[in-house]
C-alpha cells in the first residue's frame, strides 16, 4: 500500500493510516480499485487456508463489506445481509469513528444501492434499532435456521418440507428465484445450460406451496452427475432415489423421462431442484405447463381447484408425496389442451 500510495498512509504508529486510506479512495474510485487489487487476493487467500483448515460440520461465517460489489454472493450457501437506514449509518460513523459527515455520506455513495443489497439477501436483518434486539435476531437465526442447516449439509440430506399448506401469492418468489438460481448457475459451472423459475410459484397470482422448484438444463446426466457435489455443497444435496419423472402419454417411453433431482437443505428455504437434459421430454413439459398456465387464466383456476382440495384432504400427512400424486391426473389430461395452445400460440421453448 505505502509502495502505491506513499508514505503518508502510514501513521504515527507505523501501522496504516484507515482514516487517511479512506478518505483518499472514497474520494477516487480508480484509487479505490488500486486498492481493492492489493487487499482483495491476499483476502480471499487467507479466507481459503480459514475455511479449509476448519472442523467438519462448522458453521462458518464470513463477514464480506463488499460481497455485492464483487459479485461473490452466489458463492456462498446463504448469505445474510445486516441493514440499517442510510441516515443510522451516517450518524454512527461520525458518532463512532468520528467520522466527517461528509465523508461518511462519501463511503455510503460508493457501495451498491440498498435494494442491490437486499436482492443479494436470503435472510435481512435490521439493525436500525437497539443492540440487543439485533442480538436476539441473530440468536434466533442461528439457533431455528443455521444449525439444522449445518447439520443437513453435513449429512448431505434435504430439509424436510413438511405437510402440504397452500399460501397467497408471494411476490418475492421471482426474486428468491433468482437469487437461487445464480448460486445453482455458479455451482454447476460450465456444465449448465440454463437454469428456470418452473412449477407454481413461477406463475403469477397462483397459490402455491410455499416451495421454489427450479430446472437446471444440462446437456447429458452424466454431466448432472458431475455436478451433484458441488451442488450439495452450494447447499442443494441430491435425492439418490429419484431418477425418473413420471413419463406424459404423449411419449411414454421411460427411458427419455431420466432425471436428477436435488432439494435444498436450508430449513428456511425449501427448493426442488430438478436437473434434466436440454431438450428432453421432462425439461420441455415443465416450461410448456408454466407458460400454459400463465397464459390461460380458466386453466390456472381449475388447477388452482384441484390444488386446493388435494391440500384439504392430505394436509394431515407429514410430507407432501400424497398432495403431489392426487394432482398427476390432471397433468396427464391437461397435456393435450397445453400442446394445443402451444400449437396455436407458437410457443417453443427457450433455450
Amino acid at each position: 500500500i505505502v509502495e502505491a500510495f506513499g508514505p503518508g498512509m502510514v501513521g504515527p504508529d507505523g501501522e496504516l493510516d484507515r482514516p487517511a486510506m479512506a478518505s483518499l479512495v472514497f474520494a477516487d474510485p480508480a484509487a479505490r480499485d488500486r486498492l481493492n487489487a492489493i487487499v482483495h487476493p491476499r483476502v480471499r487467500r487467507r479466507s481459503a487456508e480459514l475455511v479449509a483448515s476448519a472442523p467438519a460440520g462448522s458453521i462458518i461465517v464470513q463477514d464480506v463489506p463488499l460481497l455485492v460489489e464483487g459479485g461473490m454472493a452466489p458463492t456462498f450457501p446463504l448469505v445474510v445481509v445486516v441493514h440499517a437506514d442510510p441516515q443510522v449509518r451516517v450518524r454512527r460513523l461520525v458518532r463512532s469513528r468520528g467520522m466527517a459527515e461528509a465523508d461518511a455520506r462519501s463511503r455510503i455513495a460508493a457501495q451498491v444501492d440498498d435494494d442491490a443489497r437486499r436482492a443479494a439477501a436470503d435472510v435481512l436483518l435490521d439493525n436500525s434499532r437497539s443492540p440487543a434486539e439485533l442480538e436476539a435476531a441473530v440468536d434466533a437465526l442461528w439457533t431455528d435456521r443455521l444449525v439444522p442447516f449445518a447439520e443437513n449439509m453435513c449429512w448431505r440430506r434435504p430439509a424436510h418440507g413438511g405437510p402440504p399448506r397452500l399460501v397467497e401469492p408471494d411476490p418475492g418468489w421471482p426474486a428468491h428465484a433468482a437469487r437461487l438460481a445464480a448460486r445453482i448457475a455458479f455451482a454447476a459451472g460450465s456444465r449448465g445450460r440454463g437454469i428456470e423459475h418452473i412449477g407454481s410459484t413461477a406463475v403469477p397470482g397462483l397459490p402455491a406451496q410455499d416451495v421454489i422448484d427450479l430446472q437446471l438444463a444440462v446437456e447429458e446426466l452424466a454431466d448432472a452427475d458431475a455436478v451433484a457435489d458441488s451442488l450439495a455443497a452450494a447447499g442443494f444435496p441430491r435425492r439418490p432415489e429419484l431418477l425418473r419423472d413420471g413419463p406424459q402419454p404423449t411419449d411414454p417411453d421411460p427411458r427419455r423421462w431420466c432425471t436428477r433431482y436435488h432439494a435444498s437443505a436450508d430449513p428456511g428455504r425449501l427448493v426442488h431442484l430438478h436437473v434434466r437434459e436440454l431438450g428432453s421430454p421432462g425439461w420441455r413439459y415443465a416450461l410448456l405447463m408454466r407458460d400454459w398456465l400463465r397464459a390461460d387464466t380458466d386453466a390456472r383456476d381449475e388447477y388452482l381447484a384441484l390444488k386446493r382440495r388435494a391440500a384439504a384432504e392430505f394436509g394431515g400427512d407429514a410430507d407432501a408425496a400424497r398432495y403431489a400424486a392426487a394432482k398427476e391426473p390432471w397433468f396427464d389430461g391437461a397435456v393435450p389442451r397445453a400442446e394445443r395452445w402451444a400449437s396455436g400460440s407458437g410457443w417453443y421453448p427457450a433455450r
